[in-house]
């Protein structure tokens, strides 16, 4: 069973590498490397197959030519339902509004969204803090905030603590 899980791990990520364009020197944050900082982060905090999988591949669709079809045909329809739950709705200009709209959107679809949003937040939290832009962290708060006002008390997972915590 845990075999299985670890190829379809590395199936994950030779996708990505196949799919995601390069990050150039000027852009916010090397795409391939945060998404697979938050598919390590929610596999070695065991969570299912789903999460893991979809925390890996959140970026795909907004940032790649990958379509919801190839996504859904490599990985089930779990997965697409996760990413698409965490994939930005461009046509918000108001990144306040955008950020609003993407964490009411991963709630509404269930705690699992919701844990991927907040595992893709804590990463991006800790590299801006390491390449110390404040503008970028201020972004993070925004949606760490938005983590908590739209969790339902009905979301227990540990990782909710957390976010209070560090945006407390």
């Amino acid at each position: 069973m845990q075999k299985t899980f670890d190829i379809e791990f590395e199936k994950a990520v030779r996708f990505l590498v196949e799919h995601m364009p390069v990050s150039e020197e000027g852009s916010r944050k090397p795409v391939l490397s945060h998404d697979i900082r938050v598919g390590v982060y929610l596999y070695e905090k065991k969570y299912s197959r789903e999460v893991v999988l979809a925390g890996l591949l959140h970026d795909t669709l907004e940032w790649s030519n990958v379509t919801q079809d190839l996504l859904e045909k490599g990985f089930g329809g779990d997965v697409l339902k996760l990413v698409k739950a965490n994939t930005k709705d461009r046509s918000i200009e108001n990144g306040d509004e955008r950020i609003e709209e993407l964490v009411r959107r991963a709630a509404e679809c269930g705690e699992e969204a919701l844990i991927i949003k907040t595992a893709d937040t804590f990463d991006s939290f800790k590299y801006y803090t390491k390449t110390q832009n404040k503008s970028e962290l201020d972004y993070c708060r925004k949606n760490a905030e938005a983590i908590l006002k739209y969790k339902p008390v009905d979301f227990r997972d540990g990782i909710f603590e957390e976010v209070e915590e560090w945006a407390g």
